[in-house]
């Protein structure tokens, strides 16, 4: 038996915000309209709705929502939520900020992993697992880490019915723990460099939570590595920082903006901090992944030292880094619209989804086997397929669903076109007829070229169109008027920066807005700080942020 105690937290199960809480779920009930079986609110409620079996027993086959997702220009939030329990990506669980990953949105996550760790293998890395609960003791050893995380940090006090001699962390992040280990595991020069990665779960107790962005616990993959001099280190934080810059862009068509972080934002315990920042579709900063260079810190606090080629003892370089499941938020709100999720290609669970069609009993063999024989031509090419063969909703009630769980591209296949041989395509990223096109042949060859051409463009083009609204959103500035003026235009405002780590505190309190990054791509020529009036050598991007 295990009793957490939850640092500073306690107020938080107070009868004053249960009541809150409570209020406000019966709000969204009231508000939302119902998909399929189960009403939307109630799918992120930890109690469901007694209204729910009435709706059951209502909902027929035939229906249509006219409106399952609020507009995201009416309210940004409840869209994100909406799409997310509309497409089965997540639900919350009974704990207050904790969520259940729910099988679609644990794929695309699985499509994260997958592109992920044959990265870091081709890099040198090697996969291995730390334990979750950590000495407190191990966090206290490194001051900046230890102040940074303690309002986030829940511990073990209790452990089969006694009190524990020393009470436990639940892991916020490893690398106490990894040190812990590395000075056991590093004696000598020839054993660095020492290069590993985890998939693991972190638990950090945050005030203000959202589904995938921020939640109690989260999964993600942390590396880790030790180095026998710190430009090796600094080129691994560079390398990796790299590695999910390409990911963002190739694979989530995210276009993030890769760039170090200020000294007040850089991660405790570290010397820099190097992340990519991607603009959301309410043009907030989402921080997708960073990579740490830690230097000489934790390596001293510990005592992981090694014998150089001299016999010299020194102290290891290290290096660790982490993506989350909170890219997945990013992906929802960089291409989601008004009619949900929309995804790339690439990361996509499904990429093809194929929709039989029709109405009397004796088209229906025909139609099947030519669907099933579509659907064998694509699998064997290697493409994500599924057939809708379920006569439970109409073909309807289908293109909505699956356009809704952001599906790239559907085929229709009914009676006229297993007469002339050809199939519809329909594009996710194309509403309406726009992105209809009739006649496509179901000759093997034909539909596997015609299907995977159409997969790479929906891919570029919400690529591009991710840029477009970036590059539209971001506002170079001299001045800081014209970066207040920018922030509160709700855009990102880009300007030299050479001013005290207190003026970039007064910028969060007057604005609301940080410094998301100093670029790594920096315009040449003279710079004057925004702030100060002084020589800077760099432009900083400051924006609102989740």
């Amino acid at each position: 038996m295990l009793s957490l105690r939850l640092t500073s937290f306690t107020h938080l199960l107070s009868p004053t915000s249960s009541a809150a809480i409570a209020r406000r779920s019966r709000a969204i009930l009231r508000r939302r309209h119902h998909l399929r079986k189960r009403p939307l609110a109630a799918s992120f409620s930890a109690q469901s709705a007694t209204a729910e079996t009435q709706d059951r027993v209502n909902n027929s086959k035939n229906r249509v929502p006219e409106q399952v997702i609020t507009p995201r220009s009416q309210d940004f939030n409840a869209w994100y939520l909406d799409v997310i329990a509309n497409a089965e990506l997540a639900d919350y669980g009974p704990v207050r900020g904790t969520m259940v990953i729910r099988p679609y949105g644990y794929a695309i996550w699985e499509a994260i992993q997958e592109y992920l760790n044959v990265k870091f293998k081709e890099t040198g890395h090697s996969n291995m697992y730390f334990p979750q609960f950590i000495p407190y003791s191990f966090i206290e050893k490194e001051a900046s880490h230890v102040e940074g995380f303690s309002p986030e940090l829940a511990l073990v006090t209790i452990g089969g019915g006694k009190e524990l001699e020393e009470k436990l962390v639940v892991r916020p992040t490893s690398e106490t723990i990894v040190n812990h280990m590395f000075t056991q595991w590093i004696h000598s020069y020839r054993d660095l460099p020492l290069l590993i990665n985890q998939w693991a779960n972190v638990t950090r107790w945050e005030m203000r939570t959202k589904p995938f962005v921020r939640t109690l616990e989260f999964l993600w993959q942390e590396g880790h590595t030790a180095h026998a001099t710190p430009e090796e280190a600094e080129d691994e934080a560079i390398q990796m920082i790299d590695i999910y810059t390409r990911f963002a862009y190739e694979q989530a068509a995210i276009p993030v903006i890769t760039g170090r972080k200020s000294k007040v934002e850089t991660f405790a315990g570290a010397c820099k901090t190097y992340t990519i920042e991607a603009m959301m579709g309410d043009k907030k900063a989402l921080q997708a992944g960073t990579s740490h260079n830690l230097g000489q810190n934790f390596s001293r606090a510990f005592g992981t030292q090694f014998t150089d080629e001299n016999g010299v003892r020194e102290h290891v370089w290290q290096t660790s880094w982490a993506i989350s499941t909170r890219f997945i938020g990013g992906i929802i709100m960089t291409h989601g619209d008004d009619a949900g999720l929309m995804l790339p290609p690439k990361i996509a669970p499904i990429q093809v989804v194929i929709v039989p069609i029709w109405k009397k009993d004796e088209e229906k063999a025909a139609v099947l086997n030519a669907a099933l024989t579509v659907k064998d031509v694509l699998l064997k090419s290697g493409i994500k397929v599924k057939l809708d063969d379920s006569d439970q909703r109409t073909p309807g009630w289908k293109f909505n669903f699956w356009e809704m769980k952001g599906v790239p591209l559907r085929i229709e296949i009914g009676p006229r076109d297993v007469a002339s041989g050809s199939v519809v395509i329909s594009r996710r990223d194309i509403p309406g007829k726009q992105g209809k096109v009739f006649g496509i042949s179901m000759e093997p060859s034909n539909l596997e070229a015609y299907v995977k051409d159409k997969l790479d463009e929906i891919q570029s083009s919400l690529l591009e169109r991710a840029i477009a609204f970036r590059d539209s959103n971001i506002v170079d500035v001299s001045s800081y008027n014209d970066l207040k003026a920018a922030i509160s235009e709700g855009k990102w405002a880009r300007g030299p920066w050479s001013a005290s780590d207190e003026d970039e505190l007064k910028v969060k309190e007057e604005t609301g807005a940080t410094i998301r990054c100093y670029p790594f791509e920096q315009p040449k020529g003279i710079k004057t700080c925004l702030m100060t009036g002084n020589p800077a050598e760099e432009v900083a991007i400051f924006a609102k942020s989740y």
